[in-house]
């Protein structure tokens, strides 16, 4: 790491030193900005020279200074929240230069890349898009800017902890999801070992976010294969135009009224250091560390899926409490039935003391005023409860990344590296389940091996209900739990606590410990020809082209994938390229775009895009749009090789399973119970074994699972997007989409004879194998064939009122029809048919007071997901508010704020399995250089 961090330092030296002539005929262009009501300076403006990335940023005086070698005339391009953009002519350097700009009384004049990958209008952009700017992020109720995502239209936010939250957009959200796309900078922030990104874990602070931009819906043909459900890019404060110091303390208090535990403290500070020298170098430092007491997962309902409703509960037998772990381990035993371990509760397996720290440093160069070179360095580490297959405790999971990038007005070429460590991270689950391993004794008193465990304590189970235990009353269930369970570990006690740690610590099948030291290197590029056009007389065509390259380097040290022998290394690239033509004087915008992208384990893949956009008026805009997207399978997916005892977890690349002969020969799972009864009626009925097998082989079916493929799906959009009266914005828009590929898991069982004969039927053999138990069961990854749709419409509108207060409301439908496939090939669509939006807010209600409130409401519905075995969890209806008062001291260049997120402290739960989330109560102050 070191030897590269110095070639970093040398590339910029070495910039450094090239570029000193290039300033030597530079030419100064400065002036002053005021408002031009108020005339007052605006304070913090970003003043760009068209066409370059020469630029800065106004000052406390609202004065501007520019270098340039570009000789005149010129146009400075001046633009500041909440105030209309300006574009000002500049023919002689000599003169200073005034400009006034007049306060916004627009809304949708935010300008947006995310949609179309280039500067446009947010009215004219081609499809749906969201945006939080700066005002936003500073003002949002929420306790994050990243929780106030939520308020944009059409967005799915799941919580499973105080520090890991999942976005999603059009359905079939999870809690790790795969199919959305989350950028910062361009750099996508997902640890490769997990396949997504974790909320804003590893992401921004809220003093250096500088907008937020939402593409719902798929965006492959532009952002490639991740960008299935869409993608969320958010920038950061640039330091040439963003610099000073901002700091910001944030205290507050959860889990009030909580029947777990009491009230504890969260604690949230960030600091924010940026300075540029004479527009030429510039750099910035971020600190941000936040903790707090998660939130407890401790829903104990009986989801054992063999006991009838009315027999469920604590004292089932069978007892199956969905965050209580260890108690999946159960058998049925002739004349007693169905029996489980006695389990875990999850608040005595998982640390719910959770922490988030980012380190964030990056060093701009300008090698001329129209190239820029960037170095970042990116360090993120904290602890997170996150639910997926199981509860994982994610405990100093960390992220490093860095990032070199070359960027002029037209073009960017950017590398960068994510390398992440699971350092003690484990499995809640495998957790309890161990460590009930570790006390069980035989009927003399003796440890027995943890292998034995398990088998013994049903043992001692069996003896005491049958009333062959002394002292122990037959047939009594609770007193045959309590002799199995004699010298069980409590949750707590010394004994408890040194095997929690131990067992913690042992990474793989052995343990409970998580092990994933996976990187991945990335290079992108993109190049404008716009400007080319323009000079050629073309200036009603653009066209943009680009593409890029990735390498995954896998390391799991054989405790999830087959690495102990080294990484596995795999790559994927692709390019892309789309044209813009405008028609008609500019009222209409054809849009066509196309991507290839190809992976090493499969086929290549087109993903194409055509868009329209007719605008009769700049203010009324409608659109529609064709999309298409696919998803590559995560490594996982792809690379999992993982025997768990009675079967085999496989990945569905085909290197995966090389020289297994699993693909290629095996039977269908469901086929087996068929055949064997048939063999045993039929020796019951006098056949002798030979011809119980003759008679009944070809009840067994051999599978035809094909190699894991990307998931793939075509949508359909149209829209309206405008603003009636200067006063009310509406943004109304309907989709349309199909999804066909999407990935499985099927069970194949592998005898160790070929599956067919010579004569192309089930080979007597391959059926003798699975009665004599010579055989191997797997869990292939594989797609299933079927496609089904889903169709969805979102409403926006707000109101700008008289008197500075803002109104907005949207609402969201979603619908999902099967069409006749199998569920059990479809992942859950998980998402709310319903859900609303309603914000208030007035940034200037009294002198130097403001206030923004925002309420979500959303329907019920089923969630389905690994955590439960795929069988479904009603989530309820629920509505939460958020509210803030900010109160701005000007003189010390300080904001005050007191909020809360969930205000009412209604405890609601978002992803069956996961925590019931309450409310957050806070105070912060937060100090800016440039506040306004």
């Amino acid at each position: 790491m070191q030897s590269k961090l110095l070639t970093y330092l040398y590339t910029f030296l070495l910039l450094f030193l090239l570029s000193g002539a290039v300033y030597a005929q530079s030419v100064r262009l400065s002036g002053t900005l005021t408002d031009a009501e108020t005339k007052t300076p605006l304070v913090g403006a970003s003043v760009v020279i068209k066409d370059q990335l020469s630029g800065t940023v106004t000052d406390a005086a609202g004065q501007f200074s520019i270098l340039t070698n570009r000789r005149g005339p010129w146009t400075l391009v001046i633009s500041i929240v909440g105030y209309e953009k300006g574009q000002i002519p500049v023919a002689n350097a000599d003169q200073p230069i005034a400009v006034t700009l007049k306060a916004s009384t627009q809304v949708l004049q935010d300008v947006v890349v995310a949609a179309s990958r280039v500067e446009e209008n947010i009215l004219q952009a081609p499809v749906s898009i969201e945006k939080m700017d700066g005002r936003a992020i500073r003002e949002t109720p929420s306790a994050s800017f990243y929780e106030g995502i939520n308020s944009l239209k059409g967005v799915d936010m799941v919580t499973s902890g105080l520090t890991y939250k999942q976005i999603n957009t059009r359905g079939f959200a999870s809690t790790g999801n795969s199919r959305f796309l989350q950028l910062i900078d361009g750099i996508d922030n997902q640890p490769a070992g997990f396949g997504f990104s974790v909320g804003n874990m590893f992401g921004l602070s809220d003093l250096d976010a500088e907008s937020v931009e939402l593409v719902p819906g798929a965006a492959s043909a532009l952002y490639g294969p991740a960008a299935f459900n869409g993608a969320l890019l958010m920038h950061s404060k640039d330091p040439f135009q963003y610099q000073g110091l901002s700091a910001q303390a944030k205290v507050g208090v959860n889990h009030l009224n909580d029947p777990n535990t009491g009230a504890a403290l969260y604690h949230d500070y960030a600091v924010r250091y940026a300075r540029a020298f004479k527009n030429k170098l510039a750099f910035k430092l971020n600190v941000s560390y936040m903790r707090g007491l998660d939130w407890f997962a401790t829903d104990y309902t009986d989801v054992d899926a063999t006991t009838p409703n009315e027999l469920k509960g604590r004292n089932n037998p069978a007892y199956n409490g969905l965050n209580v772990y260890g108690d999946e381990v159960n058998r049925t035993i002739t004349g007693i039935g169905k029996v489980a371990r006695t389990g875990y509760e999850e608040r005595a397996l998982t640390d719910y003391n959770v922490y988030s720290l980012k380190l964030n440093g990056a060093l701009h160069y300008r090698i001329t005023p129209n190239l820029e070179a960037i170095y970042s360095y990116n360090y993120a580490k904290g602890i997170a409860n996150y639910t997926g297959s199981n509860r994982f405790s994610v405990n100093g999971f960390s992220l490093l990344q860095h990032r070199i990038e070359l960027r002029g007005a037209n073009f960017f070429v950017r590398w960068y590296t994510n390398q992440e460590d699971s350092h003690d991270s484990y499995n809640t689950r495998s957790l309890g389940q161990q460590i009930n391993r570790t006390w069980v004794r035989d009927l003399n008193g003796n440890a027995v091996p943890a292998n034995q465990a398990d088998e013994m304590w049903f043992t001692r189970y069996t003896t005491a209900y049958e009333g062959k235990a002394p002292g122990v009353t037959a047939s009594n269930h609770g007193a045959a739990r309590a002799f199995a369970d004699q010298g069980r570990y409590l949750p707590g006690s010394p004994e408890f606590e040194r095997e929690k740690t131990r067992l913690e610590g042992i990474q793989g099948l052995a343990g409970a410990g998580i092990m994933s030291q996976t990187k991945m290197h990335h290079t992108d590029a993109q190049y404008n020809f716009s400007s080319a056009l323009e000079k050629a007389g073309l200036a009603k065509t653009e066209v943009l082209a680009g593409g890029n390259f990735r390498q995954y380097s896998l390391f799991t040290n054989g405790t999830l994938f087959d690495d102990r022998g080294g990484r596995i290394l795999y790559y994927e690239y692709g390019v892309f390229l789309q044209a813009s033509q405008r028609l008609f004087a500019e009222k209409l915008k054809l849009t066509v775009s196309g991507r290839y992208d190809k992976n090493q384990n499969f086929a290549g893949y087109f993903t194409p895009r055509a868009s329209l956009v007719f605008s009769p008026t700049q203010v009324h805009n409608f659109r529609a749009s064709f999309q298409t997207g696919f998803r590559n399978p995560t490594p996982s997916d792809q690379f999992i090789k993982l025997n768990v005892g009675p079967i085999t977890i496989l990945g569905g690349a085909p290197s995966n399973s090389a020289g297994m002969n699993v693909y290629e020969n095996s039977i269908n799972s469901p086929t087996v119970g068929g055949f064997v009864n048939g063999f045993l009626a039929d020796m019951q009925a006098g056949k002798t074994p030979q011809q119980a097998v003759m008679a009944n082989k070809d009840k067994l079916e051999k599978s035809n699972v094909a190699y894991i493929k990307p998931e793939k799906v075509q949508s359909f959009e149209v829209g309206y997007r405008g603003l009636l009266n200067n006063r009310v914005a509406f943004d109304a828009n309907y989709y349309f989409g199909e999804y066909q590929n999407f990935i499985l898991n099927q069970v194949v069982i592998r005898p160790d004879s070929p599956v067919l004969g010579s004569d192309g039927q089930i080979n007597p053999a391959a059926a003798q194998d699975i009665l004599n138990s010579k055989y191997q069961v797997f869990q292939l990854y594989t797609n299933a064939s079927d496609r089904v749709t889903a169709q969805g419409a979102t409403l926006g509108l707000t109101y700008f009122v008289p008197g500075g207060y803002t109104i907005g409301g949207n609402g969201t439908w979603s619908a999902f029809d099967l069409k006749g496939a199998n569920p059990n090939n479809i992942p859950a669509f998980n998402t709310p048919r319903y859900k609303t939006n309603v914000t208030v807010g007035n940034r200037n209600i009294g002198k130097n007071i403001g206030f923004n409130v925002a309420w979500h409401w959303q329907d019920s519905f089923d969630w389905v997901g690994s955590f439960n075995d795929l069988r479904p969890g009603r989530i309820q209806a629920y509505h939460l508010l958020d509210a803030q008062v900010t109160y701005r001291l000007p003189a010390l260049k300080t904001a005050l704020k007191v909020g809360a997120s969930n205000l009412t402290n209604r405890y609601v739960v978002q992803a069956y399995g996961s925590p019931a989330v309450g409310g957050l109560y806070y105070v912060s102050l937060t100090f800016d250089q440039n506040m306004r």
